[in-house]
């Protein structure tokens, strides 16, 4: 891909992208597209996923360009692997095309006799702004109990955990949403960082308030007497929840920024 190309599939995600920017990062040794007998840049899909990786930790997790550079080298040492998030709808057609493609790996096999290295941890690339479009609700699909620990991932002990800590809450008749698989497939990877479905009750709690609060404003709308009333209220809550997670992040942020002396 040209210089050009790249420009045109990131900024749907990053309107302020230059080719003076790209460029930057090309002297600070953060991407390294080849170049052409004439002298053109050429860009592969690798270049491009490393390329939105720089750009959204700079923008979602406030990192210098120092850190990101170590978290690269690291990528390219074969100590972690690039994990890149799916393209929004509005992204140009191509971008999912180029998602698609390969990813920037660098990892290098040691020869053992032992047992096999333990796989590296993913670095994954946060998401950007949560918009009321992703709250929407999608009814209609109920899962079993086994179905959730089969498409979650997990055991009968883990998922009694989550119940038991009111995290994950059973529908009529048993059955659980289809959130309940996300929910339970990151209190699983928050289990590898040593965190219980006990220690996971604070975001229950912090989310109930939050969920209170958004509806003790859409509440009045719903009650009105318009003929879109309930329509208004729903897209009120989405929009105030989308507002609420992202507000959450950005505090998170903070807080872990000033935790880290940072």
């Amino acid at each position: 891909m040209s210089i050009g190309s790249v420009l045109d599939l990131l900024r749907p995600d990053f309107p302020d992208i230059t080719i003076s920017k790209i460029r930057f990062l090309e002297s600070e040794g953060l991407i390294r597209p080849e170049r052409t007998p004439s002298g053109y840049r050429r860009f592969s899909v690798a270049d491009y996923e490393r390329l939105r990786f720089v750009l959204t930790a700079q923008r979602d997790q406030y990192l210098p360009l120092k850190v990101i550079k170590e978290q690269l080298e690291a990528i390219d040492s074969g100590a972690a692997t690039l994990g890149v998030r799916e393209a929004r709808a509005r992204a140009h057609s191509h971008h999912s095309a180029a998602e698609a493609g390969q990813s920037l790996s660098g990892a290098a096999r040691a020869d053992t006799d032992d047992a096999s290295p333990a796989p590296p941890r993913r670095l994954g690339v946060v998401p950007g702004e949560i918009t009321p479009d992703e709250l929407r609700v999608e009814g209609g699909v109920r899962l079993t109990r086994a179905d959730l620990l089969d498409k979650a991932g997990i055991d009968d002990k883990f998922l009694d955990d989550l119940l038991r800590a009111g995290l994950i809450v059973p529908g009529a008749g048993g059955f659980f949403e289809s959130d309940a698989v996300t929910l339970a497939h990151a209190a699983k990877s928050m289990a590898e960082f040593g965190l219980e479905a006990r220690h996971l009750r604070a975001f229950k709690l912090a989310a109930d308030r939050e969920a209170a609060l958004v509806a003790q404003i859409a509440a009045p709308i719903a009650k009105s007497r318009d003929a879109d009333a309930r329509a208004r209220a729903e897209e009120t809550v989405r929009e105030l929840a989308a507002l609420s997670l992202n507000l959450h992040a950005a505090l998170v942020k903070a807080a872990v920024r000033a935790a880290l002396g940072n």
